[in-house]
């Protein structure tokens, strides 16, 4: 038995549909997500005729990386959309503006702006098992001294959530947890994590095949060690998956012989994140029944209503992430947008186009694809 996280008990047990909301990582490219969210707020509170509905009381888990960890966390404590997108317009420049790393060496880890802005956002003493969390929370961190992606719930029922562990995660301050998935490299100084008599190192998890957290709910909900066991069913599991925006970079930088040393190391990693959140969303795509999602690439198209391995799909499916390219772009009538403007995590610069595209893609959102979950 847990001390903490015990008022999640009972939900987690209860039977029912299950709703999970997935938040990718993105920098300030996460108000294209908050755009999203804020039109399924509306739309929730319209049908359910709850004008003051907030999403944490709506959705069973919440999981997010990096940026996406910050808002997912932002759900899961109850904040209305207004807020997180204050939390993102008044911020946005002290969390993610890359011409203030030198200015950071000035800063302790628990002092640089992020970090004071998060305490504040959660207070400095909230714990991962603060009865304040409405719903099942995953933030995706990696830990750099194990060089492994560590996924980090507040789940009462998992093995490394006892109490009686000197280790224990669920004591760990909230605050911490999400800078630490929020740790990109580059951007910011890594975050120190004690637990129990080891300290870690933790760095973006978005630097890991979990930059898309939507599978790896999926398997968390679903499988025993877990302790959640909720069932892998279309019609009983809801799976909501929010994108920063997707853009396929061209290169011509290459000579006769292929692509030169410096360009591979440069690109390598970006690729492999990139192409495992493209995979991550192709697979619950087939392993779902997708009702909505823009397309993936010109061969397969966007999979909805396409037949997978199970039969009947595992789970209902939403994935909203707009094409940043200026095909992408022109297809959402934002003409007038450069789509380099709106491609890079510390575009602090393009709030508005930001914004811009992420309201474009919120109109996107319909009650058609929530229907039979509300």
């Amino acid at each position: 038995m847990t001390e903490f996280a015990e008022h999640l008990r009972n939900p987690i047990r209860a039977k029912g549909k299950k709703r999970i909301l997935t938040c990718d990582g993105g920098g300030i490219l996460g108000l294209m997500a908050v755009e999203v969210l804020g039109a399924i707020e509306t739309l929730l509170r319209k049908e359910t005729g709850k004008p003051d509905l907030v999403l944490g009381d709506w959705f069973d888990m919440c999981a997010g990386t990096s940026t996406g960890a910050m808002i997912a966390t932002c759900v899961a404590y109850g904040m209305p959309v207004d807020e997180i997108r204050k939390f993102y317009t008044e911020h946005g420049r002290d969390m993610f503006d890359k011409a203030f790393l030198l200015k950071r060496i000035y800063y302790s880890y628990d002092d640089e702006p992020l970090a004071k802005t998060l305490k504040k956002t959660f207070g400095e003493a909230t714990t991962l098992g603060t009865d304040r969390l409405r719903t099942l929370l995953m933030v995706v961190t990696r830990n750099a001294t194990t060089d492994s992606p560590w996924p980090i719930t507040n789940n009462p029922y998992a093995k490394y959530n006892d109490s009686s562990r000197n280790d224990c995660n669920l004591k760990l301050p909230l605050w911490k947890i999400v800078r630490a998935s929020t740790a990109a490299p580059t951007y910011f100084p890594p975050e120190r994590v004690s637990l129990g008599t080891k300290e870690f190192m933790f760095v973006d998890g978005g630097v890991t095949t979990y930059n898309n957290p939507a599978l790896l709910a999926f398997n968390t909900v679903t499988a025993s060690p877990y302790g959640i066991n909720w069932l892998a069913s279309e019609d009983k599991l809801f799976i909501v998956s929010l994108g920063c925006g997707s853009a396929a970079a061209v290169s011509n930088n290459f000579s006769d012989s292929g692509p030169n040393l410096l360009n591979s190391a440069i690109n390598v990693i970006s690729g492999l994140m990139n192409a495992a959140t493209a995979g991550h969303d192709m697979t619950c795509r087939i392993l779902g029944k997708c009702l909505y999602g823009e397309p993936i690439d010109r061969e397969i198209w966007d999979l909805v209503g396409t037949t997978g391995p199970a039969h009947p799909k595992l789970f209902t499916y939403l994935r909203y992430n707009p094409e940043t390219t200026r095909e992408g772009l022109d297809r959402l009538d934002l003409t007038n947008i450069d789509p380099k403007r709106v491609q890079t995590l510390d575009a602090i610069d393009a709030i508005p186009d930001i914004q811009a595209v992420g309201q474009a893609m919120a109109k996107k959102v319909k009650l058609e694809h929530f229907q039979g979950f509300i």
